[in-house]
């Protein structure tokens, strides 16, 4: 394929497609696994810790949802793309991909491995976990990057699947579960003081990191500069929700020193008052939830590569679609191959730590990106204040850039 069809993308995703996208990226490893280890820091105020996050995550969210609002809504790339249009040259938005890059490297690699460990007890090999933990992890990867190389509809159909799979066990995780809280469980609701709450948020800031993964889908969703602001906002909004309401029953019904030993923390809550047998409808759940996570991860690397060779910045290999599929083939070739070497070598939690950090930092450089957006690209400006207000954008920059620099 040569010439300018080769970097055109198919538009099959729709407006279902894309908030599976960002609800199932976020409904993941965060409130299945994060939430249990969180409460060794700081107890059941993981709680107030997902509720003092939020108004951080929806004030990051408006800079990504107003540049969406503009042309550069219909080009993916996401932060590469705005940076790059805003400042004029490629410098800082060449930082931003690989800042990115490393970020969703990192998750998909973790997300595959706590994906197993929810598997392997499944199928009774708790006994032999550690031989069956690579094995399985490489295995689910690989099953998602044959979807994504089928093409972006598929990816789009299978994310909604396992989204509609997540909503049902999170309905009988949560609505039967309030009826089985006791109030004493999240005592000590503090366990370490201020200081084990604040060491906690970094933690539960990766529940909420991957929202910005639907800014991705740009090229590919249909009506995106309508659809994706929207996106944004409710997408957040519904997932803070969910965070919220699981988190309570979770720390409701079983005491957190029980939690922080479970290798599958919501299943173990579901088994207390569920019929028995009943509480593997939650580990489906689970398992659904890192899927969708997993899922939406592989999306987001290889779109960037697919920007860096349009761009000149990385060979013209990296940037090749699928004749009949239009999905960056190479480019997630590249990225499946770097996350394979992840897990293999069991660097999986050094490449968490640096994954939350690279997007943090990020996030920070997007919502200081805003302010300056007036100025430097009033056009882009005009088209972004047909949506939002100037105040609305201004504040949530300077609230989320503050906010961010402390957290880092």
């Amino acid at each position: 394929m040569t010439g300018r069809s080769r970097e055109v993308l198919r538009r099959d995703l729709g407006a279902a497609g894309a908030y599976a996208t960002m609800v199932g990226t976020l409904v993941g490893a965060g409130i299945f696994r994060v939430t249990s280890d969180a409460w060794a820091m700081t107890g059941a105020s993981v709680i107030l810790g997902y509720l003092v996050l939020s108004p951080v995550i929806l004030a990051t969210s408006i800079p990504y949802a107003a540049f969406a609002a503009t042309r550069l809504g219909e080009l993916p790339g996401g932060e590469y793309c705005h940076f790059s249009q805003m400042f004029g040259n490629h410098r800082l938005a060449f930082l931003a991909v690989w800042l990115k890059i490393i970020s969703y490297l990192g998750a998909q690699a973790f997300l595959c491995t706590v994906f197993a460990d929810y598997f392997i007890p499944m199928i009774g090999l708790s006994d032999a976990a550690d031989t069956w933990r690579i094995p399985i992890a490489l295995a689910v990867m690989t099953f998602f990057l044959l979807i994504h190389l089928f093409g972006v509809r598929w990816f789009g159909r299978a994310q909604v699947f396992m989204c509609a799979i997540l909503a049902v066990a999170i309905l009988i995780l949560v609505v039967p579960g309030f009826f089985a809280i006791r109030v004493s469980n999240y005592e000590p609701f503090f366990r370490h003081g201020p200081q084990g709450f604040l060491a906690s948020l970094p933690m539960l800031f990766f529940a909420y990191a991957g929202f910005e993964s639907v800014a991705h889908t740009a090229g590919e969703v249909r009506d995106s500069r309508k659809q994706l602001p929207r996106i944004f906002l409710r997408g957040i909004l519904l997932t803070t929700g969910i965070f919220l309401s699981m988190s309570v029953v979770t720390f409701g019904v079983m005491p957190g020193a029980e939690l922080s030993k479970s290798g599958a923390p919501m299943a173990d809550v579901a088994a207390q008052y569920l019929p028995l047998g009943a509480s593997w409808i939650i580990s489906v759940g689970a398992l659904a939830a890192l899927a969708t996570s997993i899922n939406g991860s592989m999306l987001v690397p290889a779109r960037l590569a697919l920007m860096l060779a349009k761009d000149g910045l990385a060979p013209r290999w990296a940037g090749y679609l699928g004749k009949r599929s239009r999905t960056p083939c190479f480019g997630l070739l590249f990225a499946y191959g770097i996350a394979v070497m992840l897990i293999v070598s069991g660097r999986v939690a050094l490449a968490l730590g640096t994954a939350v950090l690279a997007l943090t930092l990020l996030y920070a450089l997007h919502s200081a990106s805003l302010l300056g957006l007036r100025r430097r690209r009033p056009d882009l400006f005009l088209e972004a204040v047909a949506v939002f207000p100037v105040w609305l954008m201004k504040s949530s920059a300077m609230f989320s850039s503050v906010s961010l620099v402390v957290l880092i």
